[in-house]
């Protein structure tokens, strides 16, 4: 096969007019610049919010395809709720700070804790997701997925004082919602109960309410699941229906362990 014959054919194929992966790397590079400009105590932020505004205004330009959606002014209510953000966000590291026993300073949180920097772009994302911005809410929580291993959809409601433990493996679903003062550990799934297009305008992801601690590896599914306030879930449980206020669930394995005592 010819080379003018391949480049052809690859050009053919190319069915997507709007995919460009500048997007991808542009709201990387936002995400960070966002994240640097609220915690960083060096960072001039008045400085840094005419950056981000030029990089948004670039964003405006690669994702919003349907000219007759007013992408250009969304960047001016954002900007507004950056504090509002910033007051949840350094509730949560408290949270953190106050739930684990291994961490030394909340400064240790803000730059070392996977899990809240997968809460801290979820946060920033939402907003985004709630007004309608096309993919790049999306894209970012998936920057968070990749560096940290959590994965938050940007869609999912959570409430104040949030706290991921290790983070590594976390699921949480599109229409999940959770309320305040919750605690989950590495590998946990908020998930659908089964996978179908058609419900795609459905809640399929559990609620969790106030004060729930969810240990490692518990999988929590279904949109009318309904995780009832200060109960305890404990490792590898497996939830398809609701649970009481003040529950405790456990998992209860059968372990053996055979010894040779002569060798």
């Amino acid at each position: 096969m010819s080379h003018p014959s391949i480049v052809e054919k690859i050009k053919l194929h190319k069915k997507q007019p709007n995919l460009r992966f500048q997007l991808k790397k542009d709201t990387e590079a936002f995400t960070d610049l966002l994240f640097h400009t609220l915690f960083d105590i060096e960072i001039p932020v008045a400085d840094n919010l005419e950056k981000l505004e030029a990089q948004f205004d670039n964003l405006v330009d690669l994702a919003c395809w349907d000219c007759q959606k007013p992408c250009k002014k969304i960047w001016g209510n954002y900007v507004q709720k950056l504090p509002g953000i910033l007051e949840k966000l350094n509730m949560d590291a408290e949270a953190t700070v106050n739930c684990d026993p291994a961490s030394l300073s909340i400064e240790e949180v803000y730059m070392a804790y996977p899990g809240f920097y997968a809460i801290a772009i979820y946060r920033l994302a939402h907003e985004l997701y709630t007004i309608g911005f096309p993919l790049v809410p999306r894209l970012m929580t998936e920057y968070a997925h990749r560096q940290t291993g959590v994965d938050i959809n940007p869609g999912a409601q959570i409430g104040d004082s949030f706290h991921i433990d290790h983070g590594t493996g976390v699921v949480i679903g599109e229409t999940a919602i959770i309320k305040n003062h919750v605690k989950i550990y590495q590998g946990v799934t908020l998930g659908g109960l089964y996978v179908a297009k058609h419900l795609q305008q459905t809640k399929r992801h559990p609620t969790i309410e106030d004060n729930v601690t969810i240990y490692a590896n518990a999988t929590i599914l279904g949109g009318n699941t309904v995780i009832g306030a200060n109960s305890i879930i404990g490792g590898n449980a497996w939830l398809t229906s609701s649970v009481p206020a003040n529950s405790t669930v456990y998992h209860s394995p059968e372990i053996k362990i055979k010894t040779q005592t002569d060798v």
